[in-house]
């Protein structure tokens, strides 16, 4: 025989099941957004102050928000869609860590074999885009569980974007230092520059090659070195060098064009004397232009690569 709470009194509820929490930390959706809008706010508002105080102690604030901005979100980006289940200390793993990895490598390597030529731009690429496979794999020598497409393509961008980022920083802080002291301008002009073509370069390409990598991985970890595999990291790699040498290609079809001879020479110096207005208006066109193309080239492979796994379209 049941009996009713009297009147007036509430009745106590009973709790349910308690769902287990997430395996991964909760994020609000969109935090990328206002992590962009806040950072944006806040290196104009730096870059305004240093411009008119002229403080130098606040060049490295600025050279660090306009270098990391862009990379960051993106990879908050592909984290709260694509790679909550794969960990947070992944991700920064193979931001930081790979990333960092990824530039001393390269500098070390490049000085001692890259030299001014024709090849210079393929050695580059093969270069840079080995050292930085090799830095994902070296972030995951001890996550086994780690493997598939859509990880790859995750990590690869992330262990990219952190590339992006520091080279950014340094080239702006070379075009920030001259002979003439700080100039504040041409930071400025090359963080905008490098912030907006950023996406489009090396997250882009090392997303490319670590999906295809980690595709293959076998279930103990190890990873395989298939046909596959190497196809795409020549394929990132001419990516790379078409990417660096769009200035001298350039210059080269213009040259070619308005028949002033030397082509290969220019193509080499990467300027043409005395240009006229015509030849510069030709030139802008061209080296935009090629950028777009072998960036939509990349943006294609990798939306090629998210459409053959279906865990990309499951993802939490």
């Amino acid at each position: 025989m049941t009996h009713s709470p009297p009147p007036g009194r509430p009745q106590a509820r009973i709790p349910g099941p308690q769902q287990p929490p997430p395996p991964y930390p909760r994020i609000r959706a969109g935090l990328w957004r206002r992590c962009l809008g806040g950072g944006l706010a806040l290196w104009a508002l730096t870059a305004v102050v240093t411009y008119t105080t002229r403080d130098t102690t606040l060049l490295p604030t600025l050279i660090l928000l306009g270098s990391f901005l862009v990379p960051v979100v993106f990879v908050l980006w592909a984290y709260e869609r694509h790679g909550r289940d794969l960990g947070v200390s992944a991700i920064l793993g193979c931001f930081l860590t790979g990333g960092t990895l990824g530039v001393l490598g390269t500098s070390a390597v490049e000085s001692y074999l890259v030299r001014p030529s024709w090849g210079m731009f393929v050695c580059v690429g093969l270069l840079e885009e080995a050292v930085k496979l090799g830095a994902l794999v070296f972030v995951l020598r001890r996550l086994p569980g780690i493997r598939g497409m859509r990880a790859g393509l995750v990590l690869g961008a992330a262990v990219g974007f952190g590339f992006a980022a520091l080279e950014s920083a340094g080239y702006a802080f070379d075009a920030a230092v001259s002979t003439e002291g700080v100039d504040l301008r041409a930071l400025i002009e090359t963080e905008i520059l490098r912030g907006v073509v950023a996406p489009f370069g090396h997250g882009l390409w090392t997303a490319i090659a670590g999906g295809v990598l980690l595709s293959f991985r076998r279930p103990n970890g190890r990873f395989r070195v298939t046909a596959s595999v190497v196809a795409a990291y020549v394929g990132v790699a001419l990516l790379h060098a078409l990417w660096d040498s769009t200035h001298g290609i350039a210059i080269w079809l213009v040259a070619h064009l308005v028949g002033t001879g030397m082509e290969p020479q220019l193509f080499a110096e990467g300027y043409i004397p005395r240009p006229s207005a015509a030849q510069e208006h030709l030139f802008s066109v061209f080296s935009v232009g090629l950028l777009v193309l072998v960036a939509l080239f990349g943006v294609a492979w990798v939306v090629s690569l998210a459409r053959r796994d279906p865990s990309w379209r499951n993802t939490p």
